[in-house]
């Protein structure tokens, strides 16, 4: 029995934790050959030796998504290693520094744009002319519930994430018929590094986040990565610019 991505390339941004590591291990088993992109370099090394001694195939790229050459050297890194790219999960992002809108760093600001929002924009600029070239592809960008409601303290996080979604959705309207769809995944609260780092050993503050989701717990790395299988696949043939939510139902209630 093959895997749903059986001989497709795919390039994972933020690849060697959390909801990338999740997807990039996921991706792996069902058979995807996958390119794995962080700037934790023994980072993104570890997954890739993980894949590879379950049987799978990948290749570890240091990438630094909020620059240029490095983005573009990545996606050429798919392509030459392995002749074509079939599905980049945009899915690098930080968090940033917590504080209102008028006390956020200019400092701040440029770095959370730059990784959460140009780099989702580079990573598309550079793919797509490669997915056109071989008649098409799919794009999941990472984007966040902060995208859809406000977050109090991450003015810079919830731009970055507003801005993701509506980049997803031009970019789907304008290669449609190119054969390239693309969507975003609002994942609520995950537990991953990210989270870890806001609350630290803190459990009352634990308790407040968890009390977010209806569901009662926090999401999985695992649950988001198979949302993202869902997008890369023509399972999701018929979806193409549309934010994903997967938040326990936290935008519901």
């Amino acid at each position: 029995m093959t895997g749903k991505l059986e001989d497709k390339v795919a390039v994972i941004t933020g690849a060697a934790s959390g909801i990338g590591r999740a997807t990039a291990l996921l991706f792996a088993r069902e058979g995807a050959r996958v390119v794995v992109a962080d700037w934790d370099e023994s980072g993104g090394s570890r997954i890739a030796e993980e894949i590879a001694e379950a049987g799978g195939e990948a290749v570890s790229v240091r990438t630094d998504v909020s620059q240029a050459e490095d983005v573009r050297s990545l996606i050429n890194a798919a392509v030459e290693g392995y002749g074509r790219l079939d599905v980049l999960f945009n899915n690098a992002g930080v968090e940033g520094e917590l504080a209102p809108t008028a006390d956020c760093s200019l400092e701040n600001w440029d770095s959370v744009i730059g990784i959460n929002l140009k780099g989702v924009f580079l990573g598309m600029k550079y793919a797509i002319p490669h997915m056109v070239s071989h008649g098409g592809g799919t794009i999941i960008n990472n984007a966040s519930v902060a995208g859809v409601v406000g977050f109090a303290g991450l003015p810079a996080y919830c731009a970055s994430k507003g801005g993701v979604i509506q980049l997803t959705k031009a970019a789907a309207l304008e290669y449609a018929k190119a054969g390239i769809r693309v969507n975003a995944i609002c994942p609520g609260v995950i537990a991953t590094p990210m989270v870890e780092r806001v609350i630290g050993d803190n459990k009352e503050m634990k308790k407040s986040f968890e009390a977010l989701e209806p569901v009662g717990r926090f999401g999985t790395p695992e649950e988001v990565a198979r949302l993202a299988l869902f997008l890369a696949t023509e399972d999701s043939s018929f979806c193409t610019g549309a934010p994903f939510i997967v938040d326990g139902g936290f935008v519901a209630a």
